[in-house]
């Protein structure tokens, strides 16, 4: 069984949770969020607490377990307060914008870099080079999120390109000139 799907899930002030045979519906002040559960798996709702328990302790359920535990406490967290990325852009020359239902990246590139905004997700630019992804559903700004970096990832020898706040890239040394010459 799964450790994680063990733990009870605290449902926060606000946050409704509807259960129906196979269907999880989270309604929370930012907005309302379903799933689909595979059979073999039940969520159970005491109180303001919820469960997610497996039918037997076969391997395919326990691995279900806590991936069903993680997505609808993903929902609840998303629901409640939401999620949020975001991303810094590094390299002269380098700006974003959002234009209505499109955020223009131009990073370099001869042609216009322009990404349709998914419904649900809202995209912020401060300072022409850092851009703020958040919503309600954890996967699909983590996903426009590696969308946008993906436009020009984080070089190692400049530095340069788009990449998460507080990112980590390893820098490399550029290619050494000779220091001395052939001995003949």
């Amino acid at each position: 069984m799964s450790r994680k799907g063990k733990m009870p899930i605290t449902l926060p002030t606000g946050v409704e949770v509807g259960v129906a045979s196979e269907i999880v519906t989270v309604k929370g002040p930012k907005g309302t969020l379903t799933l689909k559960i595979e059979g073999g798996i039940q969520v159970i709702l005491e109180g303001n607490i919820l469960r997610v328990v497996p039918d037997d302790s076969s391997r395919e359920l326990s691995r279900l377990h806590g991936l069903y535990f993680s997505l609808i406490q993903n929902m609840v967290i998303g629901t409640s307060t939401g999620f949020e990325k975001k991303l810094e852009m590094i390299g002269v020359g380098y700006r974003a914008a959002v234009q209505g239902s499109v955020i223009d990246v131009q990073v370099g590139l001869s042609h216009p870099s322009k990404l349709e905004i998914p419904h649900g997700i809202h995209v912020k630019v401060e300072k022409n080079t850092q851009i703020s992804v958040s919503g309600i559903d954890k996967q699909a700004v983590g996903q426009f999120a590696a969308e946008i970096r993906g436009k020009r990832p984080p070089e190692p020898y400049q530095g340069k390109g788009i990449r998460y706040v507080g990112e980590y890239v390893r820098r490399k040394a550029g290619k050494a000139a000779k220091t001395a010459k052939k001995a003949a």
